[in-house]
């Protein structure tokens, strides 16, 4: 079985907090192999990454070295507390800034071999588009609020026919004074919505209890239901707005495509280099 002193301390805390967000020392035995796993296999690729053609003439600056050294050093509150964390870890400041070294060079390398990726063209982006119209289509959303007053049989001012007493009278003061609303619910309801007035929010279909959602889309703006039920007890709701639903024009949706499909081809490019890559001689 791998030891955890076998392998480089920086990479053995990176694959820890990726998987579990959790420093070394703080993993059961099984995280712990899980990670040792994972951190061994990192440090594989990546020494197959730095001895690959495309790694020659690869230097990382004393700038960008200092960047990545500052970025980690600014996660602590202060000086004692990161050089407490590195010597939890197994690392002190020369050891990180050579991890950090070597994994800004790697970085570099991969983003070498992802420049080589194709250039994603106006017909892929049009087919991109057409194929997947449900990521640039926002369905109709209504900004609603409302006022509960449960059903509790055990409550004598929450029974089923007090309850329904208490939501009628204040629906009857609702119709009489719509602009009460807010501060009816912040007196009345028993939701905890009630503090900001009942608002619930901006919702879509489906977001609230069927009762409910079948009656707000049905309303006008600014409109106030009459009583509704559900397993909580008795509403009244309000739709506040109504946001038409809206369909991303393929101007407008291009540059997001642009993106995703170049992100993905980057990735793919990678993937097919790493895997050309001799592999890493594990007899030593």
């Amino acid at each position: 079985m791998m030891s955890q002193t076998s392998i480089e301390p920086y990479t053995l805390l990176r694959a820890a907090l990726s998987l579990f967000q959790k420093a070394p020392a703080e993993l059961e035995q099984l995280q712990l192999r899980q990670v040792e796993v994972q951190a061994k296999n990192e440090y594989e690729i990546e020494g197959r990454v730095l001895n690959s053609a495309e790694a020659t003439g690869v230097v990382i600056s004393d700038t960008e070295l200092d960047r990545a050294y500052k970025e980690v050093r600014g996660r602590f509150e202060d000086e004692d507390a990161f050089l407490a964390a590195l010597n939890a870890n197994s690392l002190d400041v020369d050891m990180l800034k050579a991890a950090l070294y070597r994994q800004c060079k790697v970085d570099a390398v991969m983003d070498r071999v992802a420049a080589r990726a194709p250039k994603v063209n106006e017909v892929e982006i049009g087919i991109f588009y057409h194929s997947h119209p449900e990521k640039f289509h926002k369905p109709e959303t209504r900004q609603a609020r409302h006022i509960l007053i449960s059903i509790n049989p055990d409550y004598p001012d929450n029974t089923r026919e007090a309850a329904w007493r208490r939501i009628n009278e204040i629906l009857g003061t609702l119709k009489r004074k719509p602009h009460k609303f807010a501060d009816l619910a912040l007196k009345y309801s028993e939701c905890p919505t009630a503090v900001q007035g009942g608002e619930v929010g901006t919702v879509a279909k489906g977001t609230l209890f069927p009762e409910l959602d079948a009656v707000l889309f049905n309303l006008k703006e600014d409109a106030i239901s009459d009583v509704v039920e559900t397993e909580m007890g008795f509403h009244v709701i309000q739709c506040l707005k109504i946001i038409p639903a809206e369909t991303m024009s393929l101007k407008k949706a291009t540059p997001k495509i642009q993106q995703i499909m170049q992100d993905r081809y980057r990735r793919n490019c990678q993937r097919t280099w790493l895997a050309s890559l001799p592999a890493v001689n594990r007899s030593a």
